[in-house]
């Protein structure tokens, strides 16, 4: 297993090691998909935040091609131990889905401009970025989305107090272990130490009441995972 946080090199694949990692991933990834329908639209673009392998744009697109045929698909990924997947994720659908719109972007989503958006979404991106900049890319995503339109992302976060944090982390290690050995899980946790810095809900909800976001929903959770939705 390579040292990047992305783990795109394991084994057993990316998309199989984060159904591993994360309890409910494939419900949570199921939701997104079907709340994409709700807001996706003819004429505008819909942008995936951190987009990994392209599996998730790819399933917007196809989710939503009986009644959005035009709208415009684009994944943003800087991890260059991604870029040989979106290569080849792009010829499949280029392949399969002639006339779409599909595009993936290699490059730090600080660089990205948001505009004419129907849907925005990030799973489990934004807390690998430093604290400083979050605020400034949730106002990015606000400015850049319709009126009506959404983000829908997914986050882990830190609990409000240390004897519910203990409970769920030790209760998610436990889960882990049904397929990592306890030596893989205490690597990964040394490894993301420095990367990965999760607010409480509370925060991200500040956030986005901060950025114009006043209405936001907790639709998905598990042990410190959670999917949220925000409508513009």
């Amino acid at each position: 297993m390579t040292a990047d946080f992305t783990f795109a090199h394991c084994e057993e694949g990316f998309d199989e090691h984060i159904e591993w990692s994360i309890r409910g991933y494939g419900n949570l990834l199921s939701d997104v998909i079907n709340y994409s329908r709700y807001f996706v639209e003819n004429n505008t673009n819909v942008v995936d935040i951190g987009c990994s392998t392209g599996k998730t744009t790819q399933k917007m697109l196809e989710h939503n091609q009986d009644h959005c045929c035009d709208a415009n698909y684009i994944g943003v990924e800087i991890a260059e131990s991604f870029f040989e997947n979106l290569d080849k994720r792009k010829e499949e659908c280029n392949y399969s889905h002639p006339w779409a719109n599909v595009e993936f972007i290699k490059d730090d989503i600080r660089n990205f401009k948001f505009e004419n958006c129907s849907l925005v979404t990030s799973i489990f991106t934004l807390q690998f970025m430093p604290k400083k900049d979050r605020k400034t890319v949730i106002e990015n995503i606000y400015n850049g989305l319709n009126e009506g339109s959404a983000f829908i992302f997914a986050e882990k976060i830190d609990c409000n107090d240390t004897r519910n944090q203990d409970m769920m982390t030790f209760n998610y290690y436990d889960f882990k272990r049904k397929k990592f050995s306890t030596n893989d899980i205490m690597n990964k946790e040394r490894m993301l130490r420095h990367m990965l810095k999760p607010n409480t809900l509370d925060e991200i909800k500040e956030m986005l009441k901060l950025s114009g976001f006043y209405s936001s929903q907790v639709f998905w959770q598990n042990h410190m995972f959670i999917g949220i939705i925000a409508i513009k």
